[in-house]
């Protein structure tokens, strides 16, 4: 479960990052996928 949820979010960062224009932009999208992240790894442990 863990493994296709990281591999979820590594997936949507992609596409984020391929997204954006601006280096400070791939910064917001980089901390917002890592928050997601950290969410569902929180989640997962309880």
């Amino acid at each position: 479960m863990i493994r296709k949820v990281i591999a979820l979010a590594c997936a949507a960062a992609t596409l984020l990052l391929a997204a954006c224009n601006t280096i400070q932009g791939a910064g917001k999208d980089i901390e917002r996928g890592g928050e997601k992240l950290q969410g569902a790894a929180e989640k997962a442990k309880q």
